[in-house]
């Protein structure tokens, strides 16, 4: 069974024909069929006799996405690194300290931060990088009504109701991962972060877990997910590869920054994997990522290949070297492990930040292969 499609056509004329007309009045663009799939879907939530609550959800999610589309599309082609980490840090703890000089390190390559607007490793995160190259992205709460005062009231500041409209922010908006000690709501980041890169729902990315030399915290982490889910095989051995752990905010910088040395983005088309590279490989390396990694292909090998129709369609990273392959949709983790493996073996002295990413993991039709 597949999930459920939006419609296009409600299905009665007079309807229809007043959807056309509603979309004409506001002023005709490209994204005109996506636009009537909404209203369709809204009319289809009133037709189905949709509770009152669940409108109210709804209609309260598209606001909240609403108003982060346009908070992000501030400095939209700047690399991100979002940042995790405990609300009860204090200033003297020694993570709070490591949070604030890794995002200042970041800044220093031009990333930018991305934190959850509150106190703790998330206000750390904010100083370090400082306020011109940090997004927040609040939660309201019942103790907690503001975000904290170095960024409330700051353009680049996107206040949520519900977690899961801030979470699909926090993992839609970024480049990479910094994970600092915290609670449940930090170890629910994780495991979600890397639920959703482990099954392809998200696209992949650097993960870095961070905590000072003294610190247990990751290390009884990782303990628990190698004996206790690799050990018994929940996850693979590839899984646990996804993220690194790290005392020194120098490697976690270098770590984040060298994924995307080569490495530039991917999308699918069709039945083709599409790596976009910042710089070509030579064919001795695509040699060598056939011969490592060819158990991760449905068919044939990696090939070198040029922009799709459908790239070229919508302007997306057309100039870019690429590679081509018929991916199995099932070793995520391998895939990541992949283009570590393609950074390693590409040859350039270029370490500046990359910019205009488009992560995007949705298929397109078939017609567009």
């Amino acid at each position: 069974m597949t999930a459920p499609r939006p419609r296009n056509v409600f299905g009665e004329a007079p309807v229809d024909a007043l959807i056309t007309e509603l979309l004409a009045a506001v002023g005709e663009d490209r994204n005109d069929d996506l636009i009537r799939k909404l209203v369709v879907t809204a009319l289809d939530m009133d037709v189905a006799d949709v509770g009152r609550l669940e409108l109210k959800i709804a209609s309260q999610t598209l606001a909240e996405m609403l108003n982060a589309y346009q908070v992000f599309s501030i400095d939209r082609g700047r690399s991100k690194v979002t940042v995790f980490g405990s609300a009860r840090t204090p200033p003297e703890d020694p993570n709070f300290i490591l949070a604030s000089d890794f995002s200042r390190a970041m800044a220093e390559r031009d990333w930018m931060v991305i934190s959850g607007a509150g106190p703790g490793i998330m206000t750390a995160a904010i100083e370090g990088a400082g306020i011109e190259n940090s997004f927040g992205v609040n939660i309201v709460l019942p103790f907690e009504q503001r975000a904290a005062e170095i960024i409330d009231g700051d353009s680049k500041l996107a206040t949520f109701r519900y977690f899961f409209t801030r979470k699909l922010f926090f993992m839609k908006e970024t480049d990479g991962f910094a994970l600092f000690p915290g609670g449940f709501g930090t170890l629910d980041e994780a495991f979600e972060l890397l639920t959703l890169v482990q099954t392809g729902k998200s696209f992949p990315a650097p993960i870095v877990l961070l905590d000072h030399p003294e610190s247990n915290y990751w290390s009884g982490w990782a303990s628990f997910v190698e004996e206790s889910l690799a050990g018994n095989g929940m996850v693979s051995q590839a899984d646990t590869d996804l993220y690194l752990h790290t005392h020194d905010p120098v490697e976690a910088v270098e770590y984040l920054c060298n994924f995307y040395r080569i490495y530039h983005s991917l999308r699918f088309v069709g039945s083709k994997l599409i790596l976009r590279l910042r710089h070509p490989l030579g064919s001795e390396a695509i040699a060598t990522l056939n011969a490592e990694y060819g158990d991760i292909l449905a068919k044939g090998e990696i090939e070198v290949g040029s922009a799709t129709d459908a790239e070229r369609r919508d302007g997306d990273h057309v100039d870019l070297p690429r590679l081509v392959m018929a991916f199995n949709n099932r070793s995520f983790a391998r895939l990541v492990g992949m283009i570590h493996r393609i950074n390693e073996l590409g040859v350039t002295d270029d370490l500046t930040a990359v910019t205009d990413q488009i992560h995007d993991l949705e298929p397109s039709s078939e017609d567009d292969a």
